[in-house]
């Protein structure tokens, strides 16, 4: 997994992201150690193609977004380019 550059998103507002798939999810949910975990209920975004909607960062750098339609804080290892 792609590390994050701290203070630079990947994604800017606008861009069109796919979330990752189920398995993904799961296993990131399971193995993610500090901030902003995924909940359960958004597995049920897996694979959707989508908008960054907003971008914010954690205090260390981490980008964190946001997605239009979509509910929850998404990490960037959790998203990827279309």
């Amino acid at each position: 997994m792609k590390e994050p550059i701290p203070y630079k998103e990947a994604f800017p507002v606008g861009t069109e992201v796919r979330i990752e798939d189920h398995a993904f999810l799961e296993d990131f949910m399971a193995t993610w150690k500090y901030h902003h975990k995924l909940q359960p209920e958004q597995l049920a975004y897996a694979h959707r193609v989508v908008r960054v909607k907003e971008v914010a960062f954690y205090h260390g750098g981490d980008p964190i977004y946001t997605l239009e339609g979509i509910q929850g804080l998404w990490l960037e290892q959790c998203l990827q380019p279309v």
